[in-house]
């Protein structure tokens, strides 16, 4: 069995299934990813979860922009929670700042009680974060399972170190999730520093401009780690 997950971030239907026909093994859903990525629709989610037996976990955010909520987004979060929960989704991923950058802890909490007992991933908003180490220790003490992090860099090749110090400091208290510019060139350099989890969207744009995940792009990751393994 292999000791790593690869996650496809997909922004379709049709993404998702390149995801999983290039060997991803969790699909993240969100639409609109051109703008960092919103709650794809409940109709698409409903017959996404249908078409693919891999967990699936639906990005939870109401609009692009910061990560900074007021109650009636917190409330349209809350509701998306619960119906990502009614159909059976495996987790949702979520994410809220307060203004001076530090994690909303109260705001994340409230989300976390909505959606269990899903799993409860905080996404890339910790990469606008004012402290790396305090803001993990935020995200932990919130409760969330997972953490979605290029270590607040533009990317993983820039936070490549803080990506070492964050799995170090973490301690096994939460899953570190790479994301954000990960793909087969660098996953050498990611499982060196402890990486066991890839977060990708594997995007090429097709015929239409629009981007979508090449399941080409996606087997060419997972080659590499079974290589390294």
């Amino acid at each position: 069995m292999n000791n790593y997950v690869v996650e496809c971030c997909s922004n379709s239907i049709k993404s998702a299934l390149q995801g999983i026909l290039g060997g991803a093994n969790r699909i993240e859903f969100c639409s609109n990813i051109e703008t960092g990525g919103i709650t794809p629709s409940r109709e698409d989610i409903s017959l996404l979860i249908k078409k693919i037996d891999i967990p699936l976990r639906v990005l939870i955010r109401p609009r692009s922009g910061n990560f900074i909520y007021s109650e009636e987004e917190i409330l349209k979060m809350i509701s998306d929670i619960k119906f990502c929960k009614s159909i059976g989704c495996e987790g949702v991923v979520i994410g809220a700042l307060t203004k001076n950058g530090s994690i909303n802890i109260k705001t994340t909490k409230r989300l976390i009680k909505a959606a269990r007992p899903m799993h409860v991933t905080f996404h890339r908003a910790f990469d606008e974060g004012n402290n790396l180490n305090q803001n993990l220790e935020d995200v932990i003490a919130s409760g969330c399972d997972t953490l979605l992090t290029s270590g607040q860099k533009k990317n993983v090749k820039r936070g490549l170190n803080n990506l070492k110090v964050l799995i170090k400091i973490a301690n096994n208290r939460i899953t570190i999730l790479s994301g954000g510019g990960v793909n087969y060139k660098n996953a050498q350099d990611l499982y060196k520093v402890g990486v066991r989890n890839f977060h990708l969207s594997g995007n090429t744009k097709n015929k239409k401009g629009a981007l979508e995940s090449s399941a080409l792009l996606i087997k060419f990751l997972v080659k590499k780690l079974d290589e390294i393994i």
